[in-house]
C-alpha cells in the first residue's frame, strides 16, 4: 500500500532522517516508537509532502511515486495527516470543520455518506455538530481533527501524537476508535507517546533513533523486547538475570613434565578453552529470554545440554608421544624415494643447467669426486694456515698463523690425518697414514696434558685437612 525507501530529510545542517525505510499495508496499524527529536514527526511530514525530501528518497503509494508532490496532490492519492496540535479551525463549527476535509475530488461525491460514518464513529460529534470547536474539550477537538481527515476518504491515515493532553479515559476511547477505523480497511501510521497503549492496538512497529530505523517487528515481539521495555515501557517487565551460572568443566587431564611435550599440547589446550567458552555462552543464551529478532529462527533450548556436548568432545588424556598427521606419516614412509628423486632432479639440473653446459654423457663421476676432494683439501689447508697453532704442537713446529696461504695452483695429495689435532703438522713432512706412530702420539698427548695439569696446580689454593684430636671423657654418653 504505502512504502518508504531510503527517505532522507535535512533542516539546514541538521540531518533529521537518514535512509529510513518502512511500509504500511491496508487495514494495518503500524506504530513508530522513538524518543523526542528522533525524527518521528519529520517522517510523517515527509510522507505528506510538508517538508522537502533529499534526492534519492522514494515514497510509493499503490505503486505510484509521490515523493516531491504537493501536499494537496498527496491527499488526492489517499494519504491524510492529523498533525500534532490538531490544526483545526477553532472559530468554525464541528460540521464546518468536517466539511472542509471533503474538499478533494475523491471525497466530494460521497461526502454525505462519509459524514454519517464519522458521526457513527464519534457519536459526540453528531450531538455537537453545531457547536464552535474552540469551546469543546481537548478530546472532542481531537475527534474533530480525526473526523476531518477521514472526510477525505483516505487509504492511509497518519496521526502524530493523537493522545497528547488527553485524560486516560479519553485516551482509551480514542484508541478504541482507531481500532474501528483500521477494521474498516484504512491503514494507520501512528506516532504516539503512549507506547504501551499504542502497541496494544498495533500490528507492527518500528523503532527510530537519531533519524534511522533501528528495529522493527510485530507488536507482540516489541512488547517483549527488553530494550523496548526499558526505553519506552518504563522497565516494568525487566527480566531477572540469574544470580550465577553453573559451569560444568570436563574432567582434567595430566600434563607431561617436559616442556617440549607441553608444547605439543598447546593446540589441544586452546581448543579445550574455546569449547568451554562456547558452552558457557550457550548456557547463558538458554537462561535468558530470546531476543525478538531471533523469534522463530533460532531456539537455543533445542540444541541439548552444552556441557554434555563438551564432555563428549573434550580429550580425555594426554597423548603419548607427538601427534603426527596421516600426510606426514605417509611422507616419512617415502623418505628414501623422495631423497632419491631429489638427488636425481639435482643431478639433472647440474647436467642441463650448469654454466659449462657439459653433456650428460661426458660427465665422469669419479673425476667430479676427485675434484671435489681436492677443493675440500685446499680449503682445509687455507683454514689451518690462517688459524693459531694448537698448544699440543707448540714444540713440533713454529706457529704458522702469519704465513701466507699456499697457492691453489697445484693441489697436494690428501693425507690420512685431516682431523682437528693434525693442524700443527706440516703437510709436506707428514708421513702416509699407514706410517703414523700411534703410541708415540698418545704418549706425547699424555705428556702435554700432564704438563698442563701441573701448571694449573701451581695457581690453585691448597687446603690442608687435619685429623681431629680425640679426647677421652668419663661420660658414658660421650665416650
Amino acid at each position: 500500500m504505502l512504502e518508504v525507501r531510503n527517505l532522507g530529510v535535512r533542516y539546514g545542517r541538521h540531518q533529521a532522517l537518514d535512509g529510513v525505510s518502512a511500509r504500511i499495508e491496508k487495514g494495518e496499524v503500524c506504530v513508530i516508537l522513538g524518543a523526542n527529536g528522533a525524527g518521528k514527526s519529520s517522517l510523517l511530514k515527509a510522507i505528506a509532502g510538508m517538508v522537502k525530501v533529499e534526492p534519492g528518497s522514494e515514497v510509493v503509494m499503490n505503486g505510484r511515486p509521490i515523493a516531491g508532490m504537493k501536499p494537496h496532490r498527496i491527499v488526492e492519492m489517499g494519504i491524510a495527516l492529523v498533525p500534532e496540535g490538531r490544526g483545526i479551525f477553532g472559530d468554525l463549527t464541528v460540521r464546518e470543520n468536517l466539511q472542509l476535509g471533503a474538499y478533494t475530488a475523491r471525497a466530494r461525491s460521497g461526502e454525505a455518506a462519509t459524514l454519517q460514518r464519522v458521526f457513527a464513529l464519534f457519536p459526540q460529534l453528531a450531538e455537537r455538530r453545531a457547536q464552535v470547536v474552540r469551546t469543546m474539550s481537548g478530546g472532542e477537538q481531537q475527534m474533530v481533527a480525526i473526523g476531518r481527515a477521514l472526510m477525505s476518504r483516505p487509504e492511509i491515515l497518519m496521526l502524530d501524537e493523537p493522545s497528547l493532553g488527553l485524560s486516560p479515559r479519553l485516551t482509551k476511547e480514542l484508541f478504541r476508535s482507531l481500532t474501528a477505523i483500521a477494521q474498516s480497511g484504512v491503514g494507520i501510521l501512528l506516532v504516539e507517546q503512549n507506547a504501551r497503549q499504542s502497541l496494544k492496538i498495533a500490528d507492527r512497529g518500528y523503532l527510530i533513533e537519531i533519524g534511522r530505523i533501528t528495529g522493527e517487528g510485530s507488536a507482540q515481539s516489541l512488547v517483549n523486547d527488553p530494550a523496548v521495555i526499558n526505553a519506552y515501557l518504563g522497565g516494568s517487565a525487566a527480566r531477572p538475570r540469574p544470580a550465577r551460572t553453573l559451569v560444568r568443566l570436563p574432567p582434567p587431564f595430566l600434563l607431561p613434565a617436559g616442556l617440549e611435550a607441553i608444547g605439543r599440547l598447546v593446540r589441544d589446550l586452546a581448543a579445550r578453552a574455546g569449547a568451554i567458552q562456547a558452552a558457557f555462552v550457550r548456557v547463558r543464551r538458554k537462561e535468558d529470554p530470546l531476543p525478538s529478532a531471533f523469534a522463530g529462527r533460532y531456539d537455543p533450548a533445542g540444541a541439548g545440554d552444552p556441557w554434555d556436548d563438551l564432555m563428549r568432545s573434550a580429550p580425555q588424556g594426554s597423548p603419548k608421544g607427538s601427534r603426527v598427521s596421516a600426510d606426514a606419516r605417509r611422507l616419512s614412509s617415502q623418505a628414501a624415494a623422495l631423497a632419491r628423486a631429489a638427488a636425481e632432479r639435482h643431478a639433472r639440473y647440474i647436467r642441463t643447467g650448469s654454466p659449462s653446459h657439459v653433456a650428460a654423457s661426458h660427465v665422469d663421476p669419479a673425476a667430479l669426486a676427485r675434484a671435489a676432494a681436492e677443493r675440500m683439501a685446499e680449503h682445509v689447508r687455507r683454514q689451518r694456515a690462517a688459524r693459531p697453532q694448537p698448544s699440543a704442537f707448540a714444540s713440533a713446529e713454529p706457529p704458522r698463523k702469519n704465513l701466507p696461504p699456499e697457492p691453489v695452483a697445484e693441489p697436494k695429495a690428501l693425507h690420512g690425518a685431516l682431523g682437528h689435532n693434525s693442524a700443527g703438522i706440516a703437510d709436506a713432512a707428514l708421513p702416509p697414514a699407514q706410517a703414523l706412530d700411534i703410541p708415540a702420539l698418545a704418549a706425547r698427548a699424555s705428556a702435554v696434558m700432564a704438563a698442563h695439569v701441573a701448571e694449573r696446580r701451581k695457581s690453585l689454593t691448597m687446603v690442608v685437612l687435619r685429623r681431629p684430636t680425640l679426647v677421652k671423657t668419663d661420660d658414658p654418653e660421650h665416650p
